[in-house]
């Protein structure tokens, strides 16, 4: 890879990293390598992270093939990147964050911790539309 070439960077942000931006990397990194020749460096974080990945969050994604169980709820500033092209909060209410980025988008995404499967199947489908939509538009 010459020095020219960069690859655009999507962050996922909310409060826990245990769900909804987990959801959102799984989706991300799938589409990435699927339709997008790997064109972009995904990651996501939170402001509180919870430690933990929501289980709901793990078997709601294997449903759909997507293997999100080797991911960890981490800080932003445990992230290897110091700026990003796009920030993307997923309804954080008065915690989003600030990190460094090109272009911030906000989506207002209920939080499905703590409720049944099927919650966690309407984010994760909610969020795979949007996801799509976004890195297409990008690409």
């Amino acid at each position: 890879m010459t020095e020219e070439y960069k690859k655009t960077t999507l962050l996922f942000v909310c409060i826990g990293n245990s769900c909804r931006s987990q959801i959102s990397e799984g989706w991300a990194k799938f589409f990435n390598e699927k339709y997008f020749k790997n064109s972009f460096d995904v990651y996501s974080a939170g402001t509180a992270p919870a430690g933990w990945v929501a289980e709901g969050a793990i078997q709601a994604m294997a449903e759909v093939g997507i293997d999100i169980s080797s991911q960890y709820s981490k800080h932003l500033s445990e992230l290897p990147i110091k700026k990003t092209d796009f920030l993307i909060t997923l309804g954080c209410g008065v915690s989003c964050p600030w990190f460094p980025h090109k272009k911030i988008i906000e989506w207002e995404i209920e939080d499905p911790v703590g409720q049944p499967i099927e919650k966690f199947r309407e984010v994760r489908d909610i969020l795979k539309e949007k996801i799509y939509k976004l890195m297409k538009e990008i690409f």
